[in-house]
């Protein structure tokens, strides 16, 4: 088991300054998020808590945390319902949760036997009160606690296939442009021109 180590005692700051932090969950070798605490169990220059997210969190207290932000974390994880009821104690009330992950047509996605979870355009819908969605999902009697305020997919190749990337950027606007065309693309196109990621923005309500 990972030993927490809090290299420049952010978990006292959170504590004494409720509602002013945002933490990066599993931000890896690189924190994009500028300004935010970042949280992985592997040590490196971008960690600042190094340790189980669900360890860091446990020692936070209740609504005291301003943001959180995880970019391909939560499909390394064994259960996703679990992961949103413990990040949901420490959000402060209207905080955001903001969730990149791959899509499921990502033709990466299936290479990394890591991954546990798959994401799409609805995943969340079966965790929120409401979205933005037209398709109306069950949510199987869960204790809700977020709202959906907005699902974009993210079209984008990977170096050196500048060309490519271009092109999947194009059409990214073009299939984001409304929540009809994000729809009409995951029924209908999502294995003939696959995406790389789809992000979510949740707040707590």
């Amino acid at each position: 088991m990972t030993i927490l180590k809090d290299k420049k005692g952010y978990i006292d700051k959170i504590i004494s300054e409720p509602g002013k932090h945002t933490l990066n969950l599993g931000c890896g070798r690189i924190n994009t998020l500028h300004g935010s605490i970042g949280v992985d169990v592997i040590d490196s220059q971008a960690v600042d808590i190094v340790g189980d997210v669900y360890e860091v969190l446990e020692k936070l207290p209740d609504s005291s945390v301003l943001a959180i932000y995880s970019s391909h974390f939560v499909e390394h994880l064994d259960d996703f319902t679990y992961f949103l009821e413990v990040v949901s104690r420490v959000l402060k009330s209207s905080g955001d949760l903001i969730i990149v992950a791959p899509h499921f047509s990502n033709p990466y996605y299936y290479s990394d036997i890591t991954h546990k979870s798959t994401f799409g355009l609805y995943t969340c819908c079966y965790y929120c009160i409401s979205t933005p969605l037209r398709r109306k999902v069950p949510t199987y009697n869960k204790d809700l606690k977020f709202r959906l305020d907005k699902v974009d997919l993210i079209f984008k190749s990977t170096r050196p296939n500048y060309g490519r990337h271009a092109i999947k950027k194009v059409f990214g606007s073009l299939f984001n442009s409304t929540i009809y065309m994000r729809e009409f693309w995951e029924e209908n196109l999502c294995y003939v021109f696959p995406c790389y990621e789809v992000k979510y923005v949740l707040k707590k309500i």
